[in-house]
């Protein structure tokens, strides 16, 4: 047996050296990090690893990078194999338990020490509802989900994955993983609230019996003004320490001068990580960039897993906007579709708000849907800066006006009329977007910034001296300001 095989701590340690320079950061400190070597025998590497998830991610999307490293390290012979820990049942006696990386978090199944909250706690009794507010009807909320905001109908893409994956192992073991809390942050419009919805929902359905109760942080807030005033703040402590799944919308909402409600927060998100009860935080800022909390509350958000949501690609534009459509029974044609989505990029809710005037105006008005009308309602409803045009906008038209299709734009050719093509997107690019020339370059033909700059300048100089050139820019731009 080699030397190799005896030292499989090394090994490991060689191939994430290796993963580091392939992987995004944030994808090798979630999925690599709390990897775990166990063995090397045979030329066969044996990882533990936290969850099933894990292994169903590793292998859905990593298999070939730790194929590839494994090969590398160990040589062609090399292979791997799992130990997965099982969540629901954890034995002491088995090896060491994994948890994602975080600053100064427990792992999840030897949860941190606290001081105790009994001064909270309530005898046998009901507890009074605090979403039944007084002076109001009573009406009792199981859980103030919303019934649409379900998996099925949340578009996954690059934008979103890491946060969606750890959604839905949750919603399978509530509690149980190392994604406790999960906290997810993004701008406004980009699905927060939808997916923790869902998580929500999912949870309800694979555990009919669990308590899962969705508050927007606002209405916590409202709801504990009312106990201070009601003087039953134990109750209310009490009722959201009694529930399996808490989620809580937009967390920012209590930064700041609420002191008295953070620390009442802070008891319950205790009390709940101890008896290994879910929490799922939203907010629209990382919490390396909130601010405003209390250190200790705001330590604690650091606990589990932090993701965020991205702006969609194009490809999840469209498939965003062909799942709304279809779940309401309608149909736009491709056109109107592409425009849209290549034309608002940077949120969901601005898409849904266009193709909902786009919809009352054909309706009401008894208008053919065409990309005149998406255009009109574009400029008239969407806000400003949603309307910023794209790279993959501005590639559009082009290809449009030389009839040609944008996979062709990107191709490795020296065609004089596929390079010309290439160029003019450049030009209008750095015209019309303040993205780096490196970016630009990225996206057309996935060329340098020296190119792109090149390209600039020829564009430039055939303007002023070439009448067919200066026609190209001119309709173009033309074009690009419809």
């Amino acid at each position: 047996m080699s030397e190799i095989t005896k030292d499989y701590t090394r090994v490991w340690n060689q191939c994430l050296a290796l993963i580091q320079d392939i992987v995004e950061p944030d994808a090798f400190e979630t999925w690599f990090l709390p990897i775990v070597p166990v063995s090397l025998e045979d030329d066969t590497l044996v990882l533990q690893l936290p969850s099933h998830l894990f292994y169903e991610f590793l292998e859905e999307h990593y298999v070939n990078v730790l194929k590839s490293v494994i090969k590398k390290e160990i040589g062609p012979m090399g292979k791997l194999k799992y130990k997965v820990i099982m969540e629901q049942q954890p034995d002491p006696a088995q090896s060491q338990s994994i948890t994602l990386p975080s600053h100064n978090r427990p792992a999840v199944s030897n949860p941190p020490t606290l001081a105790p909250i009994d001064v909270y706690q309530t005898s046998n009794r009901d507890i009074p509802d605090p979403f039944v507010l007084p002076g109001i009807q009573k009406h009792k909320i199981p859980s103030n989900l919303v019934d649409a905001l379900t998996f099925e109908n949340y578009v996954e893409g690059d934008c979103n994955r890491l946060a969606r994956s750890a959604g839905w192992a949750i919603a399978k073991a509530p509690g149980q993983t190392s994604f406790n809390p999960l906290f997810i942050y993004s701008d406004v419009g980009l699905g927060k609230t939808h997916l923790v919805n869902a998580i929500g929902i999912q949870t309800k359905i694979n555990f009919p019996d669990k308590t899962v109760v969705y508050v927007s942080c606002d209405t916590f807030y409202q709801q504990y003004i009312e106990a201070v005033k009601n003087k039953n703040v134990n109750d209310f402590i009490w009722f959201y320490q009694s529930v399996d799944m808490l989620i809580i919308d937009d967390i920012q909402f209590i930064a700041g001068g609420k002191g008295k409600t953070q620390e009442v927060f802070f008891h319950i998100f205790n009390s709940l990580h101890q008896h290994n009860k879910q929490i799922i935080i939203t907010s629209d800022k990382s919490p390396v960039e909130i601010s405003g909390f209390e250190p200790r509350l705001l330590n604690r958000f650091k606990w589990g897993l932090t993701a965020d949501l991205q702006v969609p690609d194009l490809e999840t534009r469209i498939a965003i906007i062909n799942k709304k459509l279809e779940n309401n029974g309608i149909t736009f044609p491709k056109e109107v579709v592409d425009y849209l989505a290549l034309r608002i990029t940077s949120n969901t809710r601005e898409l849904e708000g266009a193709m909902i005037a786009i919809l009352a105006q054909a309706s009401l008005n008894h208008r053919a849907i065409t990309v005149d009308l998406a255009k009109e309602m574009v400029d008239k409803y969407v806000k400003t800066n949603a309307k910023e045009i794209s790279i993959e906008y501005i590639q559009k038209i082009v290809c449009d006006y030389f009839k040609i299709s944008t996979e062709v734009i990107n191709a490795r050719t020296r065609k004089r009329d596929i390079v010309q093509a290439r160029q003019l997107s450049m030009y209008f690019a750095k015209k019309y977007t303040k993205l780096p020339l490196s970016v630009i370059g990225a996206y057309c033909g996935n060329k340098d910034h020296a190119t792109v700059l090149h390209a600039c300048r020829t564009i430039n100089n055939l303007y002023e001296t070439d009448k067919k050139m200066k026609l190209y820019v001119d309709d173009i731009d033309k074009k690009m300001k419809i």
